[in-house]
Order: C-alpha cells, then structure tokens, then sequence
C-alpha cells in the first residue's frame, strides 16, 4: 500500500493544510480539485470579511513550510477578506514546491471504492488500495490511493429555502432570481441590489452580512428577512462576550437595525412556495399558523447554509449521522438541535474514523448541516490525520488546540446555570 499516495479532496483552506502536514511527515499525496483554482469556492464570497483574526487561520505545518521559503506573515490580530485568505496564504502555499506539483485542477471526483472490490467484499478490504475516479474537461480518469482524505466543504451544496429540506414549489425554476452566495452588494453589484426589492432567507452571519450590505447602500429602503426561528434574540449572537469582536458586532449591528424599523422581520416564516406576478415576485408561507405572503420581491438572496455531497461515496463504508449528517462522534458535539457554539473539544483521527479503513472526511463536511465549523477546528482534524498515516500514534492522540469563545452556549435553552456547562 505504501507505493501509493494519500489522495486529498479539494484544495481549500483544510485540503491545503492537509497537504502541508502531510509533506511536513513526508507522506506522499495529489489533490484534486474541481474548481480552476486553490481555494475555488472562496473565490465566490472574496468581499466578504472574516470575523476570524489570522492567527485562527493560518495551519501551522502550512506556516512553517511558507517561512522556510521566505513568506511573510500577515498581522496576527487583523481581520483577512476572503481575497487576502486566497492572496497572501492560501496562492502562496500552494505555489510551494512542496505542494504545487501535486495538485490536479478542473478535477471533479465522481466515484470512490476499492481496486477490484465492491462495498459489500471484507476480505482484504484494508490493503487493497482506494480507487479514486474523476473527470477532467470531459474525461475520466482514475487515481489509486493507500488512504483518502475529503476535505471537499459543503459550500457548493446549498440548502433550499424550503422550510421541510426541500425546495420549495417553484425554486427550481430557472427564471427565479435567486442566489446562494454572498453577493458583492457593496461592490461589483451594487448597481443591481440597489435600485431593488430584495428578501434575505437565513439566519447565520451570512444572512447578517448581505442584510448589512444591503443597508449600507441604501439605508431608506427597508430589507425584508425571512427566519424560521421563533425567538429573533437566538441569531444575534454573543455580542460583547464573543471573543471574537467582530462576530459579536455583527449581530448587535443587525439587532440595533432591526429595533429601529430598518428590516421588516417576517419570523417564524416557513416558506412553502414563490410565483411569480408580471415583473416581481410572492414568497407564500406560512407564519404562526396562517398562510403569509411576502410580495413585491425583486431578488433572493438564500443564506441557508449548506449540506455534504455523499453521492461519490456510495461504493464506501461511510457512516453519517442521521440528522445532521456530520461524522457520528461529532454530532452529539455541535448538534444545533442542542448547541448554539461553535467551540467544540479537539478531535482528530479517532473521532473521523470510519467503517472504511484509512478514509476520513475532514473540514466543513464532517460538521455536515451544522453550520458552527471554524479554520481552526479543521486544522487540527488534518493534522492528527496526517500523523496517522505516518503512523505517529502519539501525536495524532495529542490536542493542540484553542478556540475563542462565542460567547453564546445553550442545551435545550437550559437555565444560566445547565448552559454554562454545553460547550
């Protein structure tokens, strides 16, 4: 098994670190990745301001590999756009001569099993290696591997509008004016959002930056939001007790604007159906009860998070956790039935292991629906990974992390007392 490499899925911030400790331990590796460049999907929300500081972004094997060639660090304490993760971090790390020769753009992964052997075959299942099939500009190849990591995110697997899962009647229809990232309303679409009506369905800090962005251009217009949450006071945050400032202001911006008219608040709002009527648009739902109608809508902007793709590893032994589809051990950790944090213990490669030998889903994906995962959180997954295949047991077992506080943590909306102890 060891003539072949650890194939690594997507070339995001996790994939890349991935990659990074891996060379540090001299384990060989390729990654594919579907997009065209490092960090594809951060390319779509690129306006946007983390409210992570650097020093909660930036791997430490990848850091290490990047000084040795002469890099310099950004300021620690200052807050990256995605454009500076992808131009003063991620571009460069994946420039290394470390990294660069392995790494396969414009592959999408289509399909995972084992050489010879079907998902339902025991024997020898552990040393026969992975086979790990893609498309390339319209043709398939396949590569093989002694272990899989899937660093692919959930980014470019949106969530409906829909309140039950589902889309709702007419959202698949493709005259819909409906977006599911973070637009560039401040920037390069301004002239569009403007001059219209717009809805923002969600209720993450997503929603909250495009809901800002849309006031900051027109603060006479009223934004119209629709959440599904029936207590308003559960998505603003910890405000001043996060430890991350700017997560906190975020949310007490938005709670300020709201107090003072500037949004039209439609909550709980379960959004059944959108038509169309001559040049706008209805959202029909539903709102404590009774059918609700939200009219004269221009434009739809879907913050609704995101959900994994499993469809290429049907011919694996994967398992995912029933509701929220994270890798099992994690969802009792950041099940958002339960918690409303994102500060979580140190995992790695014990809690990631699946039925499959040697296979683990890292980064935005193993939270699956959950919507709290940090940078931080997925480069101590990879690293303790990495240090399995180099089968160092030792330090794959030690926790080497810390997360700043939310500032909000609550179980079932438990007393003061029971929710101090959730996270």
């Amino acid at each position: 098994m060891n003539e072949y490499p650890v194939i690594i899925i997507g070339a995001g911030p996790i994939g890349l670190a991935a990659a990074a400790q891996l060379s540090e331990r001299n384990v060989p590796f390729e990654i594919v990745e579907a997009g065209p460049t490092p960090a594809a999907n951060i390319q779509t929300w690129k306006h946007v301001q983390l409210f992570s500081p650097w020093k909660y972004n930036i791997d430490a094997a990848a850091s290490r590999l990047l000084l040795a060639a002469g890099w310099a660090p950004p300021e620690a304490d200052v807050l990256p756009k995605g454009a500076d993760l992808i131009n003063e971090y991620l571009q460069p790390l994946a420039e290394l001569p470390a990294i660069a020769p392995h790494l396969h753009f414009n592959h999408q992964v289509v399909a995972i099993s084992r050489e010879h052997i079907d998902k339902v075959k025991s024997t020898q299942r552990a040393r026969t290696p992975f086979i790990v099939r893609y498309n390339h500009e319209g043709k398939e190849g396949e590569l093989k591997a002694k272990a899989v990591i899937d660093a692919a995110g959930t980014w470019n697997q949106p969530n409906p509008v829909g309140a039950n899962g589902l889309p709702a009647l007419g959202e698949t229809n493709p005259t819909l004016p409906i977006t599911y990232t973070i637009p560039d309303i401040t920037g390069t679409e301004r002239s569009y959002y403007e001059h219209n009506n717009v809805l923002v369905v969600g209720s993450g800090h997503s929603a909250m930056h495009s809901i800002l962005s849309l006031l900051e251009i027109n603060s006479s217009r009223k934004v119209m939001w629709a959440v599904r949450k029936e207590k308003l006071n559960d998505v603003f945050g910890g405000g001043e007790d996060d430890a991350l400032p700017e997560r906190g202001s975020i949310g007490l911006q938005l709670k300020e604007l709201v107090d003072q008219g500037k949004v039209e608040v439609f909550h709980p709002f379960y959004i059944k159906r959108i038509v169309r009527e001559h040049e706008k648009f209805t959202v029909i739902g539903e709102n404590a009860g009774e059918i609700a109608e939200i009219k004269e809508i221009d434009q739809i902007i879907a913050n609704t998070g995101a959900r994994p793709d499993f469809s290429y590893l049907r011919e694996l032994r994967v398992e995912a956790e029933s509701a929220i589809e994270s890798v099992p051990a994690l969802a009792p950790l950041i099940d958002p039935n339960v918690h409303s944090c994102g500060t979580v213990p140190a995992h790695g490669a014990k809690e990631l292991a699946q039925p499959e030998p040697n296979f683990y889903i890292v980064g935005a994906k193993s939270y699956g629906r959950a919507p709290t995962f940090l940078l931080a959180t997925g480069y101590e997954q990879v690293r303790s990974v990495a240090a399995v295949l180099a089968e160092d047991h030792e330090a794959a077992e030690r926790t080497e992390l810390n997360l700043p506080s939310t500032g909000v943590c609550q179980a079932n909306r438990l007393s003061v007392t029971e929710k101090s102890s959730c996270c």
